[in-house]
């Protein structure tokens, strides 16, 4: 018997949805930030409003959304955009993981952590919230060298960012004698594996799609490879960020018959982000951020300085204007489940530190949520002012 309970909530939702598209025209606020906000007062921090079905729904709509963020992410790696922005996508990207795992480590330690603990949540504090910075740089209508960057940055960093975490509980784990099955032969393997998964869906499609409708895709073939795609990664426990960004990047560089390659994708996205957002902010626990106390103000704010950090270290290398490198910085501050993910692992493998590890990792993903999009969309604004 069909819930009349899930219709209305579903219902109710994709309206919430329009009225956020509505005001963040009007204000400086992003649609996502209003979403999660929303999520948060409906959640269980607020008024506990969302059906448990629709909340058991979560996993399967962050997949099925996420890897329509990574197919547009892969079609913003054009040949043409790397060949311009190439240099400053590897250099930034590169210079922030590296400074975010080395500021935060060396800060948390002064402040008295564990050595091995300040690394895991250095490592995990390189994660970054792909959907939220791809719908904000779309939504903000602004398309610049400082965006196509920043789109490059964003369709790879979680991929440095998981190497870095799979180093990171590897050293650990040496220094704790902590028997793992994670190790840096796996990460390479589990990378290795998306992008060929990535492949083989990308490059078929790249010849057979589009072909039945005046060179673009339909929504039904749209539908097919993003479901195949999440379904396929998340059968074979595979990174469906990675498997979607490739299969993306391949299609729009070889389906030259495309005049839009994901035009159907775009049209057919934000209704599943929306679901993806506001059941995001809803499995949020406010509570976590004002447990965490000075450590964790201390964490936010290392990570914060120490991206800023690398963006500008690495758009110096990579000779980007003076005016953009610290903007890189603001607009990648946005954290999200794949933190969460890696704290949990982490959690799991060091049981004597999951109380710090979870705590710090979900308050200040619950602070990056919120104020992550705004600085993007600020640093977004403000470059093409300049």
């Amino acid at each position: 018997m069909v819930s009349h309970g899930l219709l209305i909530s579903l219902g109710t939702l994709f309206l919430v949805g329009l009225i956020a598209d509505q005001l963040s025209r009007k204000a400086w606020v992003p649609r996502v930030t209003l979403l999660l906000l929303f999520g948060i007062v409906v959640g269980s921090s607020g008024f506990d409003l969302i059906p448990q079905q629709l909340s058991g729904l979560y996993s399967m709509l962050s997949a099925v959304a996420l890897t329509m963020v990574a197919f547009l992410l892969g079609g913003a790696l054009k040949f043409e955009t790397l060949r311009e922005h190439g240099a400053a996508i590897l250099l930034i990207s590169l210079s922030i993981v590296i400074a975010t795992v080395f500021v935060v480590t060396t800060g948390l330690y002064f402040l008295g952590l564990p050595f091995g603990l300040a690394l895991l949540l250095a490592t995990i504090a390189t994660a970054t919230a792909p959907a939220a910075t791809n719908d904000v740089i779309r939504h903000s209508g602004i398309e610049n060298g400082f965006t196509r960057t920043l789109g490059g940055i964003v369709a790879i960093d979680d991929a440095w960012g998981l190497i870095a975490f799979s180093l990171g509980v590897v050293f650990v784990t040496q220094m704790t004698d902590t028997s793992t099955d994670i190790g840096v032969l796996h990460a390479f393997k589990e990378i290795g594996a998306a992008i060929l998964l990535g492949a083989m869906i990308g490059v078929p499609a790249a010849v057979l799609t589009g072909r039945l409708s005046g060179g673009e895709p339909l929504e039904t073939e749209a539908l097919g490879l993003v479901f195949l795609t999440a379904g396929l990664a998340v059968w074979l426990e595979l990174s469906f960020l990675i498997a979607g960004m490739v299969a993306g990047a391949i299609i729009v560089n070889f389906a030259s018959h495309h005049r839009r390659a994901f035009h159907e994708i775009e049209h057919i996205q934000w209704p599943f982000m929306v679901l993806f957002f506001i059941l995001a902010g809803a499995s949020l626990e406010i509570d976590t951020v004002v447990g965490l106390g000075g450590v964790g103000l201390a964490f936010v704010a290392l990570r914060v300085g120490s991206r800023l950090f690398g963006g500008w270290v690495g758009g110096a290398l990579a000779g980007v204007p003076r005016k953009e490198r610290l903007m890189f910085g603001w607009a990648l501050l946005p954290q999200a489940g794949v933190a969460i993910g890696m704290a949990l692992v982490a959690a799991q493998q060091f049981p004597q530190w999951e109380p710090q590890i979870m705590a710090l990792t979900i308050g200040s993903t619950v602070i990056f949520e919120i104020i992550g999009p705004i600085a993007s969309l600020v640093a977004i604004r403000k470059s093409a002012r300049e």
